[in-house]
């Protein structure tokens, strides 16, 4: 019984710091510490079409809490399974098995809803910029592109 409520202890926690990821700083009204009291610079433009997309956070560390925590809990589920050499083999296929589908597990979890938004800037230059989909943009819509390169955010005009 002490088995099964670690391993449920353990799937918690891993759901819980998997959860902890914050998807809003893909948003175009969220700004990271380094652009306050920053110039950033202003272009307009239309948009030209929309498409939505998936943005796959947690890129720095891919799937480590859901594989390990995954393959923790798949062993502890398998160690359960019958005895002896039948029960090492059933830990570690439980533990393998744990291991992909927690890995599975954390890139959906991981996945923020985005839109790919394709805007004509004034002076005649395409470009694509990809953030949260949290506002309905649509074509023919005047925005404002706020900030340049790496650091770009579509922003309603």
């Amino acid at each position: 019984m002490k088995l099964k409520t670690l391993s449920a202890v353990t799937v918690v926690a891993a759901l819980g710091l998997t959860a902890c990821a914050n998807p809003d700083v893909y948003s175009g009204d969220v700004y990271g510490s380094g652009a306050a009291k920053q110039a950033q610079s202003v272009t307009y433009a239309t948009v030209s079409s929309v498409r939505p997309v998936l943005i796959q956070s947690g890129d720095k560390n891919p799937n480590a809490i859901g594989t390990l925590g995954g393959g923790a809990v798949g062993g502890i589920l398998g160690h359960q399974v019958g005895g002896g050499s039948g029960q090492a083999l059933a830990t570690a296929v439980g533990a393998i098995a744990g291991s992909m589908i927690g890995s599975r597990a954390e890139d959906k979890v991981n996945q923020v809803k985005a839109v790919e938004i394709e805007v004509r800037t004034d002076n005649g230059e395409n470009l694509v910029i990809v953030q949260k989909a949290d506002r309905n943009w649509q074509p023919g819509q005047r925005v404002r592109l706020v900030g340049s390169g790496r650091n770009l955010s579509v922003t309603p005009y």
